[in-house]
This record gives structure tokens, C-alpha cells and sequence, in this order.
């Protein structure tokens, strides 16, 4: 189980040093890796896996730091370019789902034969598509509010404080509009959301080093 934490870790690193490029070369780079780690959430939710004793989607660690590059845009770049972050990911959700369709239906050609399983992997139920886009848009802009909120209550201190409890709201808001949508009635959900919330609780307890080197950088280039 460490490895997974060896993970979190190492795509943390990454990311804050796609932040550091930022620095250099502008937003755009943080804005890019936002959207890639959507996208790439959403076609990894396919697989469950194991975190310590909950089965949680395999996209988990890659939409759980999407909420630290929006709050690092947030707190170096300000409220309205995360705003504008979270709308291009929402945007680039739409075009994944309208494109897994027509890759679906798309007659395969005669010599390939794996029709039916790329569909059962793609092609999620309408209820698990509607569940992420809600969750996702109420969730992010949710985090982007709260994280403005608390650097104004802090006065721009405890970058630590605003950066866990903004990310932790969201994501337990995230959680439970998500599952609610997508699967109450078919299993008992709060096992479900009680478990993929704490392991999201790790994951932003464990992003609080990496923007406090994210802040070192910048306040030092």
C-alpha cells in the first residue's frame, strides 16, 4: 500500500513542477494540466481499485489534485482565472463524453475485435455522466469560492488552513452529489461516500507540502 502513497506523492511533485514552469511561462501551463487531469480522471473512474480498505475509482488521485493546481491558480493568479480553469475542464468534460460516443458507435473496422469490450469500459450510464458533470461544476466552483473566502478571513495567512478546508468541503460536496446521482438506489451509498471522501481527506492533507514549495518558488523567482 506505500506504493500508492509513493504515487500521490510523485504526481503531486510533477504538478507543482508544472507549476513552476507556470512561473516562467505563464498560466496556461497550470490551466493545461488541470484539463488533462479531468479528462484523464474520467477514463480512469473505469477501473475500481483498492485504497487501503475502499474500493475507489482509479481516477481518484488525478481529480483529487485537479482541486490543488485551482487552488494554485487561485492564490497566484486570482479568483477569476480559476474560474476560468474550472469552465475550460467542464467544457473539455463535454467533448470527452460527446467523443467516447461517437468512438462507440463508430462501425469498428472487420479485422478488430474488441467492439464490445471498448464499450463496456467507455460507455458509462447516463447516470454516472450526469452525476460527474454536476458534481464536477458545482464542486470546483464551490472550492474556488471557499478558497477566496478563507484567504480573506486569514488575510492572506495560513495558506495551509485555506488550502485543506476549501479542498475538503469541495470534495465531500463533490462525493456526495456524485454518488447520490449516480448510484442511490442501486447499493447502499454512504459506505461508498464515507470511504472515497477520507481517502479524498488523505490526498489533500498530503498536497499541503507541495504548495508551500509551489509559494517558496514563486516568492523567489
Amino acid at each position: 500500500m506505500i506504493e500508492v502513497f509513493i504515487w500521490i506523492i510523485a504526481v503531486l511533485f510533477i504538478t507543482s513542477l508544472v507549476a513552476v514552469i507556470a512561473k516562467k511561462h505563464g498560466v496556461e501551463y497550470l490551466i493545461g494540466i488541470f484539463v488533462a487531469l479531468v479528462v484523464i480522471s474520467n477514463i480512469l473512474a473505469n477501473k475500481i481499485v483498492v485504497f487501503l480498505k475502499w474500493a475507489v475509482p482509479a481516477g481518484l488521485i488525478a481529480y483529487s489534485i485537479t482541486f490543488f493546481v485551482s487552488n494554485i491558480i487561485n492564490e497566484f493568479y486570482g479568483k477569476r482565472q480559476a474560474r476560468k480553469t474550472v469552465m475550460i475542464g467542464f467544457l473539455a468534460n463535454i467533448l470527452l463524453v460527446v467523443l467516447i460516443f461517437i468512438a462507440i458507435r463508430w462501425p469498428s473496422a472487420s479485422f478488430w475485435n474488441n467492439q464490445d469490450e471498448f464499450a463496456l469500459i467507455l460507455g458509462n450510464t447516463w447516470r454516472i455522466v450526469l452525476g460527474s458533470l454536476i458534481a464536477y461544476i458545482v464542486s470546483q466552483n464551490y472550492d474556488v469560492w471557499s478558497f477566496g473566502l478563507w484567504k480573506k478571513v486569514t488575510k492572506g495567512r495560513y495558506l495551509w488552513l485555506r488550502n485543506t478546508l476549501s479542498t475538503i468541503f469541495s470534495q465531500l460536496m463533490d462525493t456526495v452529489i456524485f454518488i447520490f446521482i449516480a448510484f442511490y438506489g442501486l447499493f447502499p451509498v454512504m459506505p461508498t461516500i464515507i470511504g472515497l471522501f477520507i481517502v479524498k481527506v488523505i490526498i489533500a492533507l498530503l498536497d499541503n507540502p507541495f504548495i508551500y514549495f509551489v509559494r517558496w518558488i514563486y516568492r523567489k523567482v
